[in-house]
């Protein structure tokens, strides 16, 4: 890469260094302890006219209005809130890093710090007259409420196809959703990066669950049509009920691979909030989970899938080509809370 995307590159090197460097000084043990010291560090960084644009109230109907698209006006100007990288100083975008790694495991992390290279690598593929404006710095921060073991608050860390939403209360995750991970391309395929891939798990796994479906599992399992968009900008997914096939019908084989599948979403986050979510779907049991796919497990081809438990959706789209042109290498995924996210109950 050069130019544009050059620039970028080294900037968030300079930036995963920087917040590298704080992380681990006395902080503390809990996913939510961490965040919450995070959130506060960011935020005293900040002046007044930068908080005025960052902090909302917990009650703020920007919480749950969460988006993985670009959001830009006709002038090519970002409409998205909160407090973009880009307008902030060294300081300031190592302790927004900070909070973002908090909120994530090691390996979370670096795929999110992935999905920001990519945004760099579409300045270079789509140049200057591109529709989009893509641009690296243009990943907001949102905090809702004040941090406090005491008291809810929340969080956003949020750009072009990546949405880490947090719940808080009384220094407890209440939710760790919508938790929303994309790349374009999926893999790189040419260059000095090529094959290069951000989020090879959530499509290894599930080609491989797949392609080990019997006839009559397809049967049942297989829809006749791409599963639609992941809905944005409100709490709830858009998923209706369970489709599929149940992942009690599936050999134990498959159900290790079905296993692994779920694990690439759940471990994207902290060790305690990720085995949170683990006791969820184990809870569920497999007589409760429902695996359904459209499309081909071929590479190249057009799939999708979907993983049903009673109180969790995992929704994954691969259908778009990346902007290079070539077919489907654009994914979609997302970690989504029934009924609803960011803690509601209804």
């Amino acid at each position: 890469m050069g130019g544009r995307g050059q620039i970028a590159a080294v900037t968030l090197t300079g930036l995963i260094l920087a917040a590298a460097a704080l992380v681990g000084q006395g902080e503390p043990k809990t996913a939510a302890g961490r965040m919450e010291a995070a959130a506060r560090r960011w935020l005293e960084s900040l002046t007044g006219a930068q908080k005025s644009r960052a902090v909302f109230s917990f009650d703020d109907p920007h919480r749950l209005r969460w988006f993985f698209t670009p959001q830009q006006d006709q002038r090519r100007r970002y409409t998205r809130k909160g407090l973009p990288l880009e307008e902030m100083n060294a300081e300031q975008k190592a302790a927004a890093m900070q909070l973002l790694a908090a909120g994530l495991s090691r390996r979370g992390y670096e795929q999110a710090l992935g999905i920001l290279r990519l945004e760099g690598l579409l300045a270079e593929l789509e140049g200057p007259q591109g529709a989009m404006v893509r641009n690296p710095g243009w990943y907001f921060v949102s905090i809702f409420g004040e941090p406090s073991a005491s008291g809810r608050w929340g969080w956003r860390f949020e750009g072009h196809h990546l949405s880490v939403n947090y719940t808080l209360d009384r220094g407890e995750v209440v939710a760790a959703t919508p938790l929303l991970f994309g790349a374009n391309p999926a893999e790189i395929k040419q260059g000095a990066q090529r094959g290069v891939r951000t989020l090879p798990e959530i499509e290894d796994h599930a080609r491989a669950l797949i392609r080990s479906l019997t006839p009559e599992q397809v049967q049942v399992a297989r829809q006749p049509q791409h599963f639609p968009e992941i809905v944005e900008g409100q709490p709830r997914a858009a998923t209706g009920k369970p489709v599929g096939v149940l992942a009690s019908a599936l050999r134990p084989e498959q159900q290790k691979i079905l296993a692994d599948l779920l694990q690439a979403y759940v471990t994207r986050l902290p060790e305690d909030v990720a085995a949170a979510e683990e006791r969820r779907w184990r809870t569920a049991g497999w007589q409760r989970l429902y695996f359904a796919y459209s499309g081909s497990a071929e590479v190249g081809q057009p799939y999708t899938y979907r993983i049903y438990g009673p109180d969790f959706v995992v929704e994954f789209l691969n259908v778009q080509n990346d902007s290079a042109r070539n077919p489907a290498n654009h994914i979609h995924s997302a970690w989504r809370r029934l009924p609803a996210d960011f803690g509601l109950t209804d």
